[in-house]
């Protein structure tokens, strides 16, 4: 179901924590894409939503310079209906609104802060992700 990919995963996992550092050095603001999109689409400053909107696009063509370096895209499978997925991102909606963020923002940023707030949200995620998969594989048969 999974390859092993250690050196993309690496790669990808430096990346992401070079950008989180960028985006505090730079602007002093957390890397938590909920916020951040969120912002973009509801700021009135046009200095913070440029940033944003870089953050966004740096996202969006990330996989075309993986394309351009590996010669392939990477393979994405959604084994789920297009139903579930609307009740999952809206699931995930909720959540990250009254979570105050969302994996990223509290995963890899106030983690690394040691937030303790986020240090419970991150533990709360993964909890709530392994009765998820225990019940959609092994209870509901998915």
């Amino acid at each position: 179901m999974t390859e092993f990919t250690p050196l993309l995963s690496f790669l990808g996992g430096t990346l992401i924590g070079l950008a989180t550092v960028a985006l505090m050095a730079v602007h002093g603001r957390i890397a938590g894409i909920n916020g951040i999109v969120s912002g973009f689409l509801t700021t009135q400053f046009k200095q913070d939503w440029a940033w944003r909107a870089a953050f966004l696009g740096g996202m969006i063509v990330s996989p075309l310079v993986l394309l351009g370096l590996t010669g392939q895209l990477p393979a994405i499978s959604v084994p789920s209906s297009p139903v579930l997925l609307l009740v999952g991102g809206f699931l995930t909606g909720i959540g990250t609104t009254y979570g105050s963020g969302c994996t990223s923002g509290h995963g890899v940023c106030g983690m690394s802060r040691l937030s303790a707030r986020s240090i419970v949200a991150t533990l709360t995620f993964m909890a709530t992700a392994v009765v998820t998969v225990f019940l959609t594989r092994h209870v509901f048969g998915g």
